[in-house]
């Protein structure tokens, strides 16, 4: 069941009609929807804003996490999702959507505004993995706006088993732990 304060085009007003809303200052656009100018845009409303793009067989991960987490004031551009069960579907969801077929586990997942999205620390830990000043600079965001523990982010690291630059993102999230190291940069 969808939230009452999110609006999508096509449901109960045209994409016309909210976007006159939207220039009369009634709506604000929110991922795919629109929210009421006044609502207070929670986690569950932006990971609700972003229902039209996902299925259940998936789940919000990375950047797009990090937005539904409050790190980033502004949703990716392209969003990533992983598989979260059964068969993978032959079908191209939306184009605004990077599917990824490696499986998250559930123990990984809390299911808010109807979407399935990676915990904090499952989300810092994917972030600290990445390569990237944007996936760095969100990590640290997630870190500075409460969102996450580095400490959370560690453990997850820790009991994950064998995955990609592990051994960075771990050297990292115990430097932030320590309070040594630049923010964004690896060492």
């Amino acid at each position: 069941m969808g939230s009452p304060f999110l609006y999508f085009p096509g449901q109960r007003l045209s994409r016309a009609e909210l976007s006159a809303a939207c220039l009369d200052g009634h709506l604000v656009e929110i991922g795919e929807g629109y929210l009421p100018a006044d609502a207070v845009e929670t986690r569950a409303l932006r990971a609700g804003s972003l229902a039209p793009l996902l299925s259940d067989a998936y789940a919000l991960t990375h950047l797009s996490a990090a937005w539904v987490h409050g790190a980033l004031a502004e949703p990716p551009a392209r969003h990533r999702a992983h598989r979260v069960m059964g068969p993978r579907p032959h079908y191209v969801l939306s184009r605004r959507l990077a599917r990824h077929d490696q499986p998250v586990a559930h123990s990984d997942l809390i299911r808010t505004g109807g979407v399935w999205v990676t915990t904090a620390g499952r989300t810092l830990a994917d972030l600290a993995r990445e390569p990237t000043d944007a996936h760095l600079a969100a990590a640290r965001l997630m870190v500075a706006v409460d969102a996450v523990r580095v400490a959370d982010g560690i453990a997850w690291l820790t009991h994950s088993g064998p995955v990609h630059n592990k051994r960075p993102a771990l050297a990292l999230l115990r430097a932030w732990a320590g309070g040594h190291g630049e923010p964004l940069t690896r060492r």
